[in-house]
């Protein structure tokens, strides 16, 4: 009898097997159970601000499999997954940072590729930042181990500007190499990465030639993309009025723009330069660029306020950077809006103008169709304080903060678990067997432990079970 009964336990739990693999196919990487609904999630009530779209209204935004499927004033919660609810937040497009240095990971020390950069996904998502440009710090001869160490091993998605110096951003020894900087040999090695090599840079250069920027521009031409220019030191043989009126074309980005360090500002009037000025008429782009020592409010202030505004906001990423200053990409956000920008405005300067400068459409905005890369944000009222480059402060009363970022229409951060159930809820706010088509984070593990700390619970609309005795 107690074998019949042994053979009757064991084959209950083959036949019911299947159905417990089924429960963790997401979180497996096997197939999912499919969704037959219109919506994997729901970002439900937020104020979206779309510059692309021209949308600055409240809206729902609909998911599925990865893109946005919908964007309506009502978009039922019946028909999602999973819902959201972001009432008092703004939803954006996720953020742009086109100035960046994240090839960490190689060893070499004071060099940006090395020591002076950052693995990107631990300073963008929190800040709803979902695609970055690592600036310049590979060139044609490293660029393949940046990829392969930091491109292809991040969450964050990482395009580049290739230096046009060939061993990359490492030190003068190397940048002011000038028989390193190969226009032909930069630009074939952009060709064989469309998409993902999205720049030519040309940075920190201390000589009086010009070939780094015309070499460029040969790159950029050749690959059919823009050209930035961190202009290095000031020299009088090659001012920066020369520069942008001759050397560079429409379209290429002049970084850096607020420094005051290479005649972006009138001596005279403290407003923008003949060569800041000469940039707009020819559609060259301003880039902040914010960095540790590339932003002044003696010149931000008198040159923002004339109505002059940056055609993108970075923030220069790296080390030094990011515990000076500079903070993080929202942080220079809220310079600019201290200034006198709206909160529209210094959204469509990190999301669809940066975009556009780097001729990634598809990018920065939430078009249906488009990939569901999201950020939602706070916007708190108070007295702040907000460093420049001299570690002099402008008191502002608003600060943007990152509650909530998709990428690729899935939760990678939150900051107040506004994604996430209760932990002493007896109910799933949805169905965990399908959870991994809207977060990345596991969902309560209910029943999956032994002496789990849950109590125990089943996806809404099921029945109930009876408790534990």
């Amino acid at each position: 009898m107690a074998n019949t009964n042994r053979c009757r336990a064991i084959l209950c739990v083959f036949l019911a097997l299947p159905c417990l693999v089924a429960g963790q196919e997401g979180r497996r990487g096997q197939p999912l159970p499919p969704n037959p609904l219109p919506y994997d999630l729901l970002i439900k009530g937020g104020h979206l601000v779309d510059d692309k779209n021209k949308i600055d209204a409240v809206r729902d935004l609909g998911i599925k499999d990865g893109k946005v499927a919908a964007v309506a004033e009502h978009l039922d919660s019946n028909d999602a997954l999973k819902t959201i609810d972001v009432t008092g937040l703004y939803v954006t497009p996720g953020l742009i940072d086109i100035h960046t240095h994240v090839y960490a990971g190689t060893g070499e020390r004071g060099s940006y590729a090395g020591d002076l950069s950052v693995y990107p996904d631990g300073f963008t998502l929190r800040n709803g930042v979902t695609t970055i440009v690592d600036a310049g710090s590979s060139g044609w001869r490293n660029f393949d181990d940046f990829k392969a160490k930091v491109i292809d091993r991040s969450k964050t998605r990482v395009l580049a500007e290739l230096n046009i110096v060939g061993a990359g951003m490492r030190g003068s020894k190397y940048e002011d190499n000038l028989d390193d900087m190969d226009g032909q040999l930069t630009g074939e090695k952009a060709k064989q990465f469309p998409g993902v090599i999205v720049g030519v840079k040309s940075a920190h250069f201390t000589g009086p030639e010009w070939k780094p920027y015309d070499q460029a521009v040969i790159a950029g031409n050749l690959a059919n993309i823009p050209v930035m220019i961190d202009y290095g030191a000031r020299r009088i043989e090659r001012p920066l009025l020369e520069l942008v009126s001759t050397h560079l074309r429409p379209g290429d980005i002049y970084t850096h723009c607020f420094s005051g360090l290479r005649g972006e500002q009138d001596p005279q009037t403290g407003l923008a330069s003949q060569a800041l000025l000469t940039m707009k008429k020819r559609g060259i782009y301003c880039d902040v660029g914010h960095g540790g020592g590339s932003f002044a409010w003696t010149v931000a202030a008198p040159i923002v306020r004339s109505g002059y505004l940056p055609d993108s906001i970075s923030t220069d990423l790296h080390v030094g950077s990011m515990n000076n200053g500079m903070k993080d990409l929202l942080n220079v956000a809220d310079k600019l809006m201290a200034l006198g920008e709206t909160m529209p405005e210094v959204i469509a300067q990190m999301t669809s103008h940066p975009a556009h400068e780097i001729k990634q459409e598809q990018l920065g905005n939430l078009s249906v169709g488009s990939v569901a890369d999201v950020a939602v944000l706070s916007v708190e009222s108070g007295r702040f304080g907000f460093v420049d480059m001299y570690n002099t402060k402008m008191m502002g009363t608003k600060k943007l903060v990152c509650e909530l970022t998709l990428r690729s229409g899935k939760v990678v951060y939150d900051l107040n678990g506004i994604s996430a159930d209760m932990w002493d809820a007896t109910e799933h706010s949805a169905d965990d067997r399908q959870s991994s088509r809207w977060t990345t984070f596991n969902e309560r593990p209910f029943g999956a432990t032994h002496g789990q700390r849950f109590p125990p619970s089943t996806p809404v609309g099921q029945p109930v079970p009876s408790p534990r005795k």
